[in-house]
């Protein structure tokens, strides 16, 4: 089974060769899902060894139709779906809370795949936290493609507040942590539950241009005046807060100027880390027909540039906390000779944390205080073990 995905050109070329690779390898049926699966199922099935393509709407019955079993017909009712976290021995588990999207950002074909955005009951969601806990997870990962709009296609005018509010009361999970989630989604409520420490200081805020103009032709609901405010208002709320972003380079019509101000307002920004993309033109989007594309070349030298921004406030950033304690959850682990255990672990602000221990310490959570930067981690001592 292959999940195929389409956000950009070359998660597309990434997916097809996936499905050629199990054909080469001699795969006696090939299956097809996922959002470029269903965007361009025709393509899919011509693929070699593809026996059928499966959309995001049927997902949920996959394991029948992959299966593809003669079942005895007992009089029963239906099973829900039981996902089990926790199970394959990871510290962290990815919860999702939400699916679909009901924003219209020129760019993203997303909406197309998977079509209006979908609350999954704050019940279920607790389930499946829940269930991992028993796994030995000690953090989730709440999930969505529009997580910030859990809630809105519900009776009850519940928000994504009310959720984490929720969760935080029903739950003992020690960490939680947001994926990712629209500046505009963001309330003065939302930062009054940082107060509880379980609530992991790092915020995904996807900007996506620097440029008052690019956003309006993303149909962006933001402007860089309103999301400087909400970063303003993130950091007076969060001391210390990890804000990262995705940030995207070459949109249609996106001049010299307009790139300018972007990169003086990611600049201003200082992010802690963040993803920069080239605009990648997908069939079915507003974008694809817009005049004066951005050649490739151009493109690829923004990126560059913006990236080289990105990694300059990102050491920054680190090295503020050289001399400080940090929660780390270790992560993985390995005998390094004479000097015991090496440990990689991720901190509650998102950032890569190693140390050296005489034990293995996979998925403990222990405080250690920072002492120097090496490449893209941070790198010091236990200082109070879990």
């Amino acid at each position: 089974v292959v999940n195929t995905c389409a956000v950009t050109a070359a998660a597309t070329s990434d997916s097809r060769q996936k499905a050629r690779q199990a054909h080469q390898a001699g795969a006696q049926r090939i299956v097809l899902t996922g959002c470029w699966a269903t965007l361009e199922p025709d393509k899919a099935r011509d693929l070699p060894g593809v026996s059928d393509v499966i959309s995001n709407l049927e997902k949920m019955n996959l394991p029948l139709k992959v299966v593809e079993s003669e079942f005895l017909d007992f009089d029963t009712e239906p099973i829900a779906r039981q996902p089990l976290p926790g199970v394959h021995s990871h510290t962290r588990a990815f919860i999702k809370a939400q699916d679909g999207c009901d924003n219209f950002c020129t760019f993203c074909v997303t909406r197309v795949a998977r079509g209006k955005g979908q609350s999954i009951p704050k019940e279920e969601i607790l389930e499946d936290i829940l269930r991992a806990e028993r796994g030995g997870v000690r953090e989730i990962v709440l999930s969505g493609v529009h997580l910030g709009s859990w809630g809105r296609d519900g009776d009850n005018d519940e928000t994504i507040t009310d959720l984490l509010s929720y969760l935080l009361n029903h739950s003992h999970i020690e960490r939680i942590r947001l994926s990712s989630i629209e500046p505009w989604d963001l309330d003065e409520r939302f930062f009054e539950l940082w107060k509880d420490p379980r609530l992991c200081p790092h915020l995904h805020l996807p900007l996506q241009s620097g440029s008052a103009g690019v956003l309006k032709r993303m149909a962006r609901h933001t402007s860089p005046a309103a999301f400087a405010d909400l970063i303003s208002m993130v950091r007076s709320n969060i001391p210390g807060v990890s804000i990262t972003t995705d940030i995207i380079v070459g949109f249609p019509g996106e001049s010299e100027a307009e790139f300018d101000e972007s990169l003086t307002f990611v600049n201003q920004m200082q992010f802690s880390g963040g993803h920069v993309f080239r605009y990648s033109m997908r069939d079915g989007t507003a974008a694809a027909k817009f005049p004066n594309q951005v050649d490739g070349k151009t493109s690829k030298m923004r990126a560059k540039i913006i990236n080289a921004a990105i990694k300059a406030s990102e050491e920054k950033y680190l090295s503020s906390f050289i001399g400080r304690e940090v929660d780390v959850l270790w992560e993985a682990s390995g005998v390094q000779s004479d000097k015991g255990w090496t440990l990689h672990g991720l901190a509650d602000y998102y950032m890569k944390v190693e140390a050296l221990a005489d034990s293995n310490r996979w998925n403990k959570l222990d405080k250690v205080r920072i002492e120097t930067i090496k490449n893209d981690s941070l790198i010091g001592k236990i200082s109070k073990f879990d």
